[in-house]
């Protein structure tokens, strides 16, 4: 695969990427793993958050995404004030350079058109609208892969992804509801396609042996957050996290008064927090933490559980991939989206208003219901596999067209 001047194509990756979301660098290895599959003579380098991490992971060069070092701590300070100022004006001349080299950029999935976390509109969203402008500037197509969006009710937030999503070249969506968001934004979204979730892409691990007759069952996970609520709590932060991190830990502490052994995951290098309160709560030899450094690592703790609870979003979809039943501490509309795909929209359970006896009544039924639910999920992942290689071909069509069937490339007008 060769551009129009015979070299090897040059496509970059852009996001919020090696900054310690595991669900965000999930999204990069699903796509890392096509396009070197598809198309192994492609370049491909990153600007990203962690390019230390990304470069050593994944074996491609790396760009640090802000000139600015201190870009996400709150400046206070005149000085630190100036510079993240001036970072910003440096940013557009970095990012213009970095755009201008490639003949394609890719934001692979994550939540990059929405507000549903805490978020100011100088951070990511106005990054991206850098990278889609210079984009369409140089002539370069910028794709929105498999991305997450939802209503924004900041205007100056609002304003900056809408225009990043029409400059952008290609457009799909991670759910439907994500589609109508940025219908409802102002974004003609008439040939954008909804598909699975990337993360879906990645291999799943065998499922653990069920335990014989009499047996021990096999540890409940529970996935937990650093949840402060969304972008317009922000005076309800601290309210909503304790609400929250008191219903889990009861619940948690519940499962192991009844003898079940749990073991507690994280999807962000914020939620140890979390952990370390929940195990010092609990204080029982049931109760651990697992290391995971991936979704694979994910991924293999859910297939060897015999159901997963879990707030953050790729928690889910790592145990649904695998076809664990799965109860969702849901925090935002993404996440019942997501379980109602996959069939399990009775299991969903309000973030802001952890009940842990309501939550103990739906996990009980979920149990109960384990086998009917794993037939379910593994349709529902045939489906999702089917939809994902629809998705590769799309992307290869409109970005790559010399490489795969003639497409004109999808252009917002």
């Amino acid at each position: 695969m060769r551009s129009a001047y015979g070299t090897p194509v040059r496509v970059g990756v852009f996001g919020l990427l090696g900054s310690g979301n595991l669900g965000n660098d999930g999204s990069l290895e699903a796509l890392l793993g096509r396009l070197r599959a598809d198309h192994p003579e492609a370049v491909v380098d990153a600007l990203c958050g962690g390019p230390e991490t990304v470069a050593k992971r994944y074996g491609i060069p790396a760009t640090r995404l802000h000139w600015y070092r201190g870009e996400y701590r709150t400046a206070s300070r005149a000085g630190a004030i100036a510079a993240k100022g001036l970072g910003k004006l440096v940013d557009v001349f970095r990012t213009a350079a970095w755009v201008r080299r490639h003949d394609v950029v890719i934001v692979p999935g994550m939540g990059v058109l929405e507000a549903t976390l805490p978020l100011r509109p100088w951070g990511f969203p106005y990054s991206l609208l850098l990278l889609c402008a210079t984009g369409r500037l140089f002539g370069v197509r910028v794709a929105l892969v498999g991305v997450g969006a939802a209503a924004i009710g900041s205007r100056p937030t609002r304003v900056l992804v809408r225009w990043s999503a029409r400059l952008a070249a290609y457009r799909s969506y991670r759910d439907a509801q994500s589609r109508d968001a940025m219908r409802a934004m102002g974004v003609d979204t008439a040939r954008d396609e909804v598909y699975p979730d990337l993360a879906f892409a990645l291999p799943a691990p065998a499922a653990g042996a069920p335990p014989g007759p009499g047996g021990p069952p096999r540890p409940v996970c529970v996935g937990v957050m650093a949840f402060h609520g969304g972008d317009d709590d922000r005076a309800r932060a601290e309210e909503i996290h304790r609400r929250y991190l008191d219903g889990t830990t009861r619940f948690v502490r519940a499962l192991a008064a009844d003898g079940r052994r749990v073991r507690l995951l994280t999807g962000d290098a914020a939620d140890g927090a979390v952990v370390d309160a929940i195990l010092d709560a609990v204080d029982s030899p049931l109760v651990s933490a697992a290391d995971a450094a991936s979704l694979a690592d994910l991924m293999k703790e859910a297939a060897a559980a015999d159901a997963v609870v879990a707030t953050r979003y790729h928690n889910l979809v790592c145990a649904l991939r695998v076809g664990t039943p799965t109860l969702a501490l849901s925090y935002a509309a993404k996440s019942d989206a997501l379980m109602a795909r996959m069939g399990l929209d009775a299991y969903c359970h309000p973030a802001r208003e952890v009940d842990p006896d309501r939550l103990l009544e739906q996990f009980r039924a979920l149990e109960r219901g384990s086998a009917r639910l794993r037939r379910i999920l593994a349709e529902r992942n045939r489906i999702a596999a089917r939809r994902l290689e629809d998705q590769f071909t799309a992307l290869t069509a409109a970005l790559f067209p010399a490489a795969g069937p003639t497409h004109a490339l999808r252009e917002t007008p």
